[in-house]
């Protein structure tokens, strides 16, 4: 997932949506042609450069279509396809798990099929409101120099020693609604009974800081001034490997709080065979590895030949299946009176 300002994060719509039988979906399909153009929604950076190497290459080599590329943040490109939809300028749309889901259900995406032959590969999880790309969970990261023993719990938050050290992510954002849902889940709420996530919370109070950004949570640790927070996995690691190697990535008992990168195919599109096809190659070992390698993101398709050496830095196997997820309906129908009850009686 991108590195998103979390507040707008929070205001995104969430939602559910369904994969549908590739027979029953759609008719025939017009094949690419030379000089066909896919217009592609995704962000920059790392991302862009991996699918360019790993996507873009073998596609134009394979067809003598052209890419081009419209990115940046999430916000922006999500609000662009509603705008067009149902005559999009997007052939293919990088959305969080969340807006992809909605997506579906709004008639802006189309929910996977199995004419992405690497759907059948596919976790499970990332099958929902189009095809996952790359899981990128929030779990709990810590400085191991302050902890009296390795952090295997949600609940390990709460342990004396770290009264007064945490920096609590601000909500509403992936980061704060991780927290804020776990908190509620693990001792005995959930999105329906969120009251005990708040007054769990507020038991840890007095907090190190309210941290709104990956920056600014790094920093925070590389100052001392906090020593646990929530966050992406994937980014932590990066941080530790080349930052702070006093950083440890918690995989509680719990499950990590699921987040995923989603590849769409957009309604309307006149690309359809060549959208399918730069989703496949995006979701074939070259391009999983690539992102597995270079920036952490853990794959989401089953029949891959992982390195030894990266199988620890990565959600797989049986920890994928431990993901948690949400009712996010739920979630983002509450967000707003939720914002205003972590404002007054969390950051307050």
């Amino acid at each position: 997932m991108t590195t998103l300002d979390r507040r707008r994060f929070g205001k995104l719509i969430l939602g559910a949506g369904l994969a549908a039988p590739y027979g029953f979906s759609r008719t025939a399909v017009a094949q690419p042609k030379p000089g066909d153009e896919l217009v592609v929604g995704i962000w920059g950076g790392a991302q862009e450069r991996i699918v360019k190497q790993y996507v873009e290459k073998p596609l134009v080599e394979k067809f003598g279509c052209k890419v081009s590329y419209v990115l940046g943040g999430t916000p922006e490109r999500r609000s662009r396809a509603y705008a067009e939809r149902g005559r999009p300028s997007f052939d293919v749309l990088y959305l969080n798990i969340f807006e992809s889901r909605q997506a579906v259900k709004d008639g802006v995406t189309q929910a996977p099929t199995d004419a992405v032959p690497q759907f059948a590969n596919l976790f499970d999880v990332a099958k929902l409101g189009g095809y996952g790309v790359a899981l990128n969970p929030c779990t709990i990261v810590y400085d191991k120099r302050k902890a009296s023993k390795p952090i295997t719990s949600w609940k390990d938050m709460w342990n004396p020693e770290w009264k007064g050290r945490i920096a609590w992510p601000s909500y509403p954002g992936a980061e704060g609604t991780a927290g804020l849902l776990m908190a509620a889940k693990i001792f005995g709420g959930s999105e329906k009974a969120i009251d005990v996530g708040f007054e769990k919370i507020k038991e840890l109070k007095p907090f190190a800081a309210i941290q709104g950004s990956q920056d600014q949570l790094f920093q925070m640790f590389d100052q001392g001034v906090a020593d646990l927070s929530i966050e992406f996995g994937s980014f932590t690691r990066k941080y530790a490997e080349t930052r702070n190697p006093n950083i440890e990535i918690a995989n509680p008992v719990e499950g990590q709080a699921v987040a995923m990168n989603v590849a769409c195919i957009t309604v309307g599109t006149k690309n359809q065979k060549l959208a399918e096809e730069w989703i496949n190659l995006h979701l074939s070992e070259p391009c999983m590895l690539a992102y597995a390698n270079e920036i952490y993101y853990s794959p989401t398709v089953k029949n891959l030949n992982i390195p030894d050496a990266l199988k620890s830095k990565l959600v797989l196997g049986s920890d994928v299946d431990k993901l948690v997820d949400f009712d996010w309906d739920l979630v983002i129908k509450n967000q707003p009176a939720w914002t205003n009850r972590f404002n007054r009686e969390i950051a307050g």
